[in-house]
């Protein structure tokens, strides 16, 4: 486990750009083993997600590089075998090798995925829809044993009882390749969901619909790539800079952004005043003063999204009164309170609310990063407060942000990581 040392209280200015979606990433890798030829990702973020993945890959004979951003995967020698648990256990995404193992040998045996601990996630939708594509699906000791008859896999309608972005994805890698039209209601919405179906298009697939709640897909017998995959700009990444711009900066610019992505969580911070200047691809963020309190509700897709209602947090402690957070996707994400309450903040957990009041002075203490995004809360309040902040367990943020160390640096922040209890490294 690595630490993140952070030296506060200086105002940050500057430019970065955004990578590419983590939460596409982790979608885009297991279905690259459905493809029959090699396929390539660019703008891939550098992150330990991907290391995880890869070495998910290595297991099944499927060799990969990544160099310059671009991630090449050839699976066209893969082989069945058992998946390592430890990186299965090291991210929630590693299910979607179960649709991906499912749709190109009609079987599948994974361990129950880890990830972060911000309450209950069950699989029950992502296993209604293999159960309605043909498949027989087991849990036992830990583990998902699904196959399926000699038939195969065949199309089917499921309507998903709760709007699922895991089993969306999972129920589209799982069909692409099975006899038949699939159609998929109550389906989630996200860009990443589009960007999965994009690039599994481009390679002859059959997906509409993506995007709204209705997808359909007609399978196909083979995947053949045509050309490399980009891979969309991070709405989490941007939302948490954005964060942190408005928050702590001197006028910073953030590159290579989709700002339709961020309509939601836009139109929050220009609520509290901040006065962004929108591009085509780009957003400026000046200094900020005078900050409103706001409400904050997290939706599905197109609504604010989960993973920034903790990012947001250390600029919600800047507004001149109280603003409330519900998490209505997940209820229990409250890991970050405990520890920005060390820091000095006026944060607590009331009826299933969280509820912030102005702080007007953070200080440095030892934290940790439960999870990614209570991470990113605390690393933005770090940079905030005066004196040092020492987060522990800092490598869930690296699971999730593009070479944040280096992008901090860029805006002049004096940040770095270290191994516990070992001399910093820069």
């Amino acid at each position: 486990m690595k630490k993140m040392i952070i030296h506060g209280g200086k105002r940050l200015s500057g430019e970065l750009t955004i990578g590419g979606a983590k939460n596409s990433t982790v979608a885009l890798i297991p279905a690259a083993i459905l493809a029959d030829t090699p396929v390539q990702f660019d703008t891939l973020p550098h992150i330990l997600d991907v290391h995880n993945l890869r070495l998910i890959l290595e297991s099944m004979n499927v060799h990969s590089t990544f160099e310059n951003d671009v991630l090449t995967i050839d699976p066209t020698n893969i082989e069945e075998s058992e998946l390592p648990s430890h990186a299965i256990k090291s991210l929630r995404a590693s299910y979607y090798f179960m649709g991906a193992l499912l749709g190109r040998f009609n079987r599948a045996t994974v361990t129950f995925p880890g990830g972060d601990n911000i309450g209950p996630r069950p699989i029950d939708q992502h296993i209604k829809g293999f159960k309605a594509l043909g498949a027989n699906v087991v849990e036992e000791n830990d583990s998902v044993f699904i196959s399926t008859g000699t038939e195969g896999l065949h199309g089917a309608r499921i309507f998903l009882d709760v709007v699922s972005v895991g089993a969306t994805i999972n129920i589209i890698l799982a069909a692409v390749k099975a006899h038949g039209t699939t159609t998929i209601e109550n389906a989630a919405k996200e860009p990443e969901i589009i960007d999965l179906a994009t690039f599994l298009n481009n390679m002859g697939a059959k997906i509409r619909g993506a995007g709204t709640d209705v997808i359909r897909i007609e399978g196909v017998p083979a995947l053949h790539s045509r050309a490399t995959h980009t891979i969309i700009p991070d709405r989490i990444e941007t939302g948490t800079y954005l964060s942190l711009a408005a928050s702590i900066g001197d006028g910073i610019l953030l590159k290579n952004v989709i700002p339709e992505h961020m309509e939601s969580f836009t139109a929050k911070l220009v609520e509290m005043g901040v006065d962004l200047q929108i591009n085509e691809d780009s957003i400026y963020v000046p200094r900020a003063q005078d900050l409103d309190p706001i409400r904050v509700k997290t939706m599905t897709y197109p609504g604010f999204a989960t993973d920034l209602q903790q990012p947001i947090t250390p600029l919600l402690l800047r507004a001149n009164g109280s603003s409330v957070v519900i998490d209505t996707i997940y209820p229990q994400r409250t890991q970050h309170v405990a520890q920005l309450r060390k820091m000095g903040a006026d944060i607590r957990v009331q009826d299933n609310l969280i509820v912030v009041g102005h702080s007007a002075h953070l200080q440095g203490a030892h934290v940790e990063a439960g999870e990614i995004r209570s991470g990113a809360a605390l690393m933005i309040a770090g940079l905030a407060a005066s004196g040092v902040t020492e987060i522990s367990r800092a490598d869930n943020i690296l699971r999730g942000y593009d070479r944040v160390i280096d992008k901090l640096h860029t805006l002049g922040a004096d940040v770095e990581i270290a191994a516990d209890e070992e001399v910093p490294e820069k």
